[in-house]
């Protein structure tokens, strides 16, 4: 299982150290669990269904931290069909330039069509429960962060690097 945070540990805010979230992943069931830097994901192989996992995660967190953190879920299967099927392998040699957002369900096709597809020099291609984000230079700047927003629900955003790292990570595992 791959378990990616929303918005942890940046600056002084929503702070989980990663040490305290392997112990807790494994307080919950999770076995083998290895996290990747700071930015709250993991991996961990688990019993039963990963959306469970994910919700009594998001538990866990709150009691543990005291915060309501959003928490998704992938299967290792998930995140290397999603790896495969990027729409933007040109992409791959400068990762900080492709990302990936996670959203807790399927994008409303009616409103990725308002939303459009192409803002600026970026672009963006609908994924399963997911976005693939293309980024001409930064994603810092970029007129696709404001048509996320607009998109509404639940997602939280990785770079290609830490995408294929979690993938590497999984790899065996699912």
């Amino acid at each position: 299982m791959i378990v990616l945070l929303r918005a942890v540990n940046l600056g002084s805010r929503n702070k989980v150290p990663m040490p305290a979230f392997r112990d807790l992943l494994a307080d919950l069931g999770g076995r083998n669990v290895v996290s990747y830097v700071a930015s709250g994901q993991a991996v961990a192989d688990i019993d039963g269904d990963h959306a469970t996992f994910g919700a009594t995660v998001h538990d866990g967190i709150r009691d543990r931290f005291g915060l309501d953190i959003d928490v998704f879920t992938r299967t290792p299967a998930d995140l290397r069909d999603l790896a495969t099927a990027n729409p933007f392998p040109e992409l791959v040699a400068t990762p900080k330039q492709l990302h990936v957002a996670f959203l807790d369900t399927t994008p409303d096709a009616a409103r990725i069509a308002e939303i459009g597809t192409r803002h600026g020099d970026d672009e963006l291609a609908v994924g399963d429960r997911a976005l693939y984000l293309a980024y001409a230079r930064s994603s810092h700047d970029s007129p696709l962060v404001k048509a996320l927003r607009r998109l509404g629900g639940r997602q939280t955003s990785r770079n290609w690097a830490t995408v294929a790292k979690l993938v590497e990570l999984s790899t065996g595992r699912g």
